[in-house]
């Protein structure tokens, strides 16, 4: 999966990026073509060379389409990127029976996944500890025409070497993180994200719509 300069990007939007209290962030953040005014809770502060902005809550710096010329063009190239990388992942589909609509209506709490394109037709529900096992080459793609809900205090967990960087979450509706959850991966999602009270991502998002942050904390792989 190619990300392009979408991968320069720990959270990339479309219509806005917004934390409700305090979140912390490895990496930068970007949205276009909306302008910074819908960067909302980070309190910018912008370069003196207008290119980018920076906040307390960010380890890097936040880039806008109503910056500098020069960010303007790269934040619309990023848009690109991402749009292409979805329309790559969504078009994949599974080779076998068993990877389609796994779990019960959905339901894949408590289930462990090994490497492969799983696609499902409706909701995508964790309600329990799910489990990625695969090597550190190893692709996952999980990719839904529907949402992507996850329940509060549970957690995605990798284990025989699998790396985030390498779970790819094709979501063409909404992505609801509960509260005190950890999530795994990167996450390319149609409409809007929404992480709740205490909640963390180990990976990316990418939304062609806007992203809600309250107390979350985000962090890039390398």
């Amino acid at each position: 999966v190619q990300l392009g300069t979408a991968g320069d990007f720990a959270i990339l939007a479309k219509a806005g990026i917004t934390t409700n209290s305090i979140s912390t962030i490895t990496g930068d953040i970007g949205v276009s073509p909306i302008d910074s005014g819908f960067i909302f809770g980070f309190n910018l502060a912008l370069d003196n060379s207008r290119k980018f902005a920076t906040s307390t809550q960010v380890s890097g710096i936040a880039k806008a389409a109503d910056y500098a010329p020069s960010t303007s063009v790269e934040m619309s190239d990023a848009i690109t990127d991402m749009e292409e990388a979805y329309n790559d992942l969504a078009s994949r589909g599974t080779t076998s029976a068993d990877f389609l609509n796994v779990g019960t209506g959905g339901f894949i709490g408590g289930k462990t996944l090994g490497p492969g394109v799983y696609t499902f037709g409706g909701d995508i529900f964790i309600n329990g500890d799910l489990t990625f096992s695969g090597t550190s080459e190893d692709v996952f793609i999980i990719q839904t025409s529907k949402r992507v809900l996850q329940s509060a205090d549970t957690n995605v967990v990798l284990t025989g070497g699998a790396l985030a960087k390498n779970i790819f979450w094709s979501v063409a509706e909404e992505f609801t993180v509960g509260a005190r959850s950890n999530l795994v991966g990167l996450l390319f999602v149609k409409t809007f994200v929404t992480f709740d009270t205490d909640s963390s991502l180990n990976g990316r998002i990418f939304s062609q719509t806007k992203v809600t942050l309250t107390t979350a904390t985000i962090t890039q792989p390398p």
